[in-house]
């Protein structure tokens, strides 16, 4: 199906938030349509694999918006590049508010799909934003969980001081979100399979964007550290949920983090689809797992949008 992009912007807690809009043909005459927000993983933009699952379900009939992080991207915000849980939250409700402007949307027909901390992200904005009628998820990570690994003490003692220096003049603090490059990642003496792809996606023509300049500021850890994007999901996740991961485990445990969430949501509707053989990046844009992936994210939106 013929897809039109359209380059849009929505009001975001004052903030203007950059997005593209896909509408399948025919979409405006045919006015009630089902209509699907696409949430970025940490890093990430719009340009990247949420923006390829946005187009692959235009594709399939479906008005979808891929956007950027406040403060992240093309969106407005300041400071830049930090990942603040509850900013990213509150985008996808926006998001949501700004689907029902559209008169050719169904408003009882909207689902999210998040991709990695995205997937996080679209779990815990469904759990209180009831207008979201289906939630997918492509190797969804809870990065609150991802960044408490370690030794978390240290890392928040170390924003401490880091916010002391600031509020006393200090440039502030941006790191890197992953190495540079692979020969930085060697140096590092990392051999984990998720930050080697990441790395391979990120910063080369393969999924490189300049608006993920692999830039973050180091203080909005602090709040990443403290969120737990499950948190209640026995409780408030109703919703019909479609839980998808590959099989070949790395350090970000998206594989790990599909099975909590599967065991904790309290969706009646809930399904738990793993694709043999591939990595967490290999669900970003290798064509055969992302496939599968839209093949079954498509059935499910079908039978719950």
């Amino acid at each position: 199906m013929t897809v039109t992009k359209k380059n849009v912007r929505f009001n975001a807690k004052g903030l203007q938030i950059a997005g593209i809009l896909n509408l399948p043909e025919n979409a405006k005459e045919e006015k009630q349509n089902p209509a699907i927000v696409c949430v970025h993983p940490g890093s990430s933009c719009k340009d990247q694999t949420a923006g390829i699952y946005a187009e692959k379900l235009a594709e399939l009939g479906y008005i979808t918006i891929a956007f950027d992080a406040s403060y992240q991207g093309e969106s407005e915000g300041e400071p830049r590049y930090i990942e603040e849980p509850a900013a990213r939250v509150e985008d996808i409700r926006c998001a949501v508010d700004y689907l029902t402007t559209l008169d050719y949307v169904d408003e009882n027909r909207i689902g999210v799909l998040g991709v990695c901390a995205g997937g996080g992200y679209a779990v815990n904005a469904a759990m209180t934003e009831r207008r979201i009628k289906a939630v997918g998820t492509v190797v969804g990570a809870n990065i609150g969980r991802v960044n408490r690994e370690g030794d978390p003490i240290k890392t928040l003692e170390a924003i401490g001081k880091q916010r002391t220096a600031e509020a006393r003049g200090a440039e502030s603090l941006i790191t890197n979100w992953i190495p540079n490059s692979q020969e930085e990642r060697e140096q590092a003496g990392i051999t984990d399979i998720d930050i080697t792809e990441a790395i391979d996606y990120y910063t080369t023509p393969r999924g490189q964007s300049p608006h993920s300049p692999n830039k973050l500021k180091f203080t909005s850890l602090q709040s990443v550290i403290g969120f737990d994007a499950f948190h209640l999901a026995e409780e408030l996740l109703t919703q019909p949920l479609q839980i998808i991961v590959g099989s070949v485990q790395g350090g970000f445990a998206s594989y790990k983090d599909g099975h909590e969430l599967y065991n904790r949501a309290a969706s009646e509707k809930k399904d738990l689809f793993v694709v043999e053989g591939a990595s967490h990046y290999d669900l970003y844009d290798r064509p055969e797992p992302v496939n599968q992936a839209v093949e079954k994210l498509g059935a499910f939106y079908k039978e719950n949008l």
